[in-house]
């Protein structure tokens, strides 16, 4: 079962400026979990105006990648601090890539928030809002998981995400209004559980195909469920 990351553990990660800020004064403490000056305030204030922002699930944009016409959808349920998860895009990913490419799978990304570091990925990847440039950081954070993830110390990691983004291409301004948005975080953190929850999702990674949800398996066990699909299909090759 996936532990995910409560909007309350956000809230102290966030109340007092964002990540970037927060980790640089790291003690060795596990700021996710511990309220800092003014996070339990936040918190216990009704009229605090970030904390009862309302939440619209309905802005957070579907990462997707190939046709909206085809007839697979893989939906991959992932977390940017997951082993499994960097294999995967090492190996099934590469192989579903020209299936994606010639329109017979369109395929979904949603992570699964089961650390700050994973959320930190993740708002790094969406900075932008675009679907390539999502991509792209996706790859390379996976490429590079155990570069910037380091020892797991928070500022070293938050410094890190912060390479990764600026070496993309993201403004330092934008970057760091993206990682001191605690609505948005709040709310990528409760759209992800939604999700996960109506998807059943037990584990990352996690695959949905066309509405049913299977355990992470191999190239082969993944093709034995979507070649019969495509094939009964009307799909042609362009």
């Amino acid at each position: 079962m996936i532990k995910y990351l409560s909007i309350a553990a956000l809230a102290a990660a966030f109340a007092v400026g964002g990540a970037w800020m927060l980790t640089r004064t790291n003690d060795g403490s596990d700021l996710s979990m511990t309220p800092l000056p003014g996070a339990a305030q936040a918190q216990e204030t009704a009229a605090d105006p970030v904390a009862d922002a309302p939440l619209d699930l309905a802005s957070v944009i579907e990462m997707a990648e190939g046709s909206e016409t085809a007839p697979v959808t893989i939906i991959e349920y992932l977390s940017y601090t997951c082993p499994h998860c960097a294999e995967f895009h090492a190996g099934q990913y590469q192989d579903l890539k020209p299936y994606i490419a010639d329109g017979r799978v369109r395929f979904v990304v949603r992570e699964v928030y089961q650390h700050r570091f994973g959320l930190w990925a993740s708002m790094v990847t969406r900075c932008s809002g675009d679907q390539m440039r999502f991509f792209g950081l996706t790859d390379v954070l996976f490429d590079t998981q155990r570069d910037w993830l380091g020892d797991g110390d928070p500022a070293t990691v938050a410094a890190n995400l912060r390479t990764v983004g600026l070496t993309a291409g993201l403004e330092p301004a934008m970057l760091d209004a993206c990682m001191a948005d605690e609505v948005k975080a709040r709310t990528l953190i409760a759209w992800s559980e939604a999700n996960a929850t109506a998807s059943e999702v037990q584990g990352t990674p996690t695959l949905v195909i066309n509405d049913t949800t299977y355990a992470n398996m191999s190239f082969t066990d993944l093709a034995g469920i979507i070649d019969p699909i495509i094939a009964a299909s009307d799909w042609t090759a362009p």
